[in-house]
């Protein structure tokens, strides 16, 4: 059984759509089933940054104590629904990662730290939060090993992330066709367990165009399915995010939702 987490959490976000990671999150939410669905009060004021380099930084804390309490409280494999995909984070710090892989599927690093970063913005920070650095109060500890951490169809790089992402295990938006070759990436690193993370960014802007950040030459949502589907079949799922959707309005959440349902699909 899955317990679905709805985290409308748009405060990692740099954009200036970034109020729209609401909407995405109300609008997948309708179409989950209801008892195995919880809605987390997530704040809608931006938060202060506390004398830190990340923006907003009050109401994210709040919202990782509120994904935690639903982490806790859910029995079975929990996938979690953004807003912005920095709720990764928070989700992990909820589990015990000794054991965990992580399989992140995004069109961007997110390994900026404070002192990198252009923004300010968590979600760009939500990865090298995950391997143990950066801000400390919102870092894992202990984070996860990079030999443990696959990125899948990054394309849309800084020049400060580029070095992080070269000590990680990665695959291109071209490699998606080889899902043997993913699958086993991920079942070499040894772990009893995995989570993936969904941005949905990681799709095609010509197949998805409910995102705040497009970036060009992404992978399909079946390609994507597929590999996921041969991920689980050689590790356990832990759990999942699915995050970044961003309609600009009602008829564009349609025209996305059947993506979003067969990325819910191979994970649920």
């Amino acid at each position: 059984m899955t317990r679905f987490l709805i985290a409308p959490q748009w405060q990692g976000s740099p954009s200036a759509r970034a109020m729209l990671l609401v909407d995405g999150a109300a609008a997948i939410s309708g179409d989950l089933p209801r008892r195995d669905t919880t809605i987390l009060d997530v704040p809608l004021e931006a938060g202060e940054a506390l004398g830190t380099g990340v923006h907003r930084l009050s109401s994210l804390l709040r919202v990782r104590e509120l994904l935690r309490e639903g982490m806790a409280a859910a029995d079975d494999t929990a996938v979690v629904i953004g807003g912005d995909c920095s709720v990764s984070a928070f989700a992990l710090s909820a589990l015990d990662t000794s054991d965990l892989a992580v399989l992140w599927c995004d069109a961007h690093g997110d390994l900026h730290h404070p002192g990198s970063s252009p923004s300010g913005a968590f979600s760009g920070m939500a990865l090298r939060a995950i391997l143990g650095e950066g801000e400390p109060q919102l870092a894992l500890s202990p984070g996860v090993a990079r030999e443990r951490v696959i990125v899948l169809a990054a394309r849309n790089i800084d020049p400060a992330e580029e070095d992080e992402l070269a000590r990680l295990t990665t695959f291109t938006s071209a490699d998606i066709e080889n899902a043997d070759a993913i699958a086993a990436a991920v079942s070499a690193t040894g772990a009893a367990r995995v989570w993936v993370h969904i941005d949905v960014d990681v799709l095609d802007p010509a197949e998805f165009t409910g995102v705040s950040d497009a970036a060009p030459f992404g992978v399909t949502t079946a390609a994507l399915v597929a590999v996921i589907k041969r991920v689980r079949e050689r590790v356990p799922l832990a759990g999942a995010t699915i995050a970044g959707f961003a309609p600009r309005d009602p008829e564009d959440a349609v025209h996305d939702m059947g993506a979003i349902l067969r990325l819910i699909g191979a994970v649920a």
